[in-house]
């Protein structure tokens, strides 16, 4: 039973993968510089707690898809992911709250792609935390301001949804010897009252660095995530299954 929800649960991740090859693990983001464990146990604990999240970074290829399936490894046990194929499913997902689910939109864009959201499907997607379920997605932004426009302007959802949603991501890619690195430049809290909370951005140095204490995870909290993502590293899991199944069952 344990192995065939790992299976599945993983299954919905990679069908996320639109440039083949393995899914990559938190993990892997960590050895690539792309994030700090400190912000991934804090990433840990708050997606953890059933917080939605989305990933924004304005060019194609800059690992939005990526970075949000390594994060869908984070959401709790009991919680299923569920790709929005249809405006149907999320209004099936607002009349149904016998169980939290993890609403998958694979990018929130116009055209007739496999669970891509825009307009109306966008605002009702919208609504789903309140209800009581997690949203997963990515946007081409790269600043909260250009995903509030896209999101709000262009697309109709109310400002308080959009202050309320959970976790905002931002990416960056900069080149470095040999390629380019990626990173998670800037990290939003909008869990609680009030404007979108500045907890972590990348500075001139390059270095990931806190800004704000989280409003919405507890220090204690904090610390036991970051003893896990330590544990992890140390345990050698790797691919998605292998790091979702330590984050389930091991006791570290």
């Amino acid at each position: 039973m344990e192995s065939q929800r790992i299976a599945t649960h993983c299954r919905e991740i990679d069908r996320c993968n639109q440039r083949g090859g393995r899914m990559l693990s938190v993990v892997d983001l960590l050895e690539a510089g792309t994030v700090t464990p400190e912000m991934a146990g804090y990433l840990l604990a708050a997606i953890g707690k059933g917080r939605s999240f989305l990933v924004g970074a304005l060019p194609g290829g800059a690992g939005k898809t990526t970075v949000m399936g390594a994060l869908l490894n984070f959401v709790p046990a009991d919680v299923e992911l569920v790709p929005t194929d249809s405006r149907r499913t999320v209004q099936e997902g607002l009349e149904d709250r016998s169980a939290p689910r993890c609403y998958v939109c694979h990018e929130i864009g116009s055209g007739p792609y496999y669970a891509y959201l825009w307009g109306a499907a966008l605002q009702e997607l919208f609504r789903l935390p309140s209800r009581g379920h997690m949203v997963a997605t990515n946007l081409h932004a790269d600043t909260i301001d250009q995903a509030r426009r896209q999101i709000c302007t262009d697309n109709g959802v109310p400002d308080d949804l959009f202050d309320r949603f959970g976790l905002m991501l931002f990416l960056r890619v900069k080149p470095s010897p040999g390629g380019v690195r990626r990173y998670i430049a800037a990290v939003y809290e909008c869990c609680a009252s009030g404007a979108p909370l500045l907890v972590y951005r990348l500075n001139r140095s390059d270095r990931i660095e806190p800004v704000e204490p989280s409003q919405c995870v507890a220090p204690e909290e904090l610390a036991l995530a970051a003893r896990k993502i330590e544990a992890l590293r140390a345990n050698g899991a790797r691919t998605i299954e292998q790091v979702r199944r330590f984050l389930l069952y091991d006791r570290a």
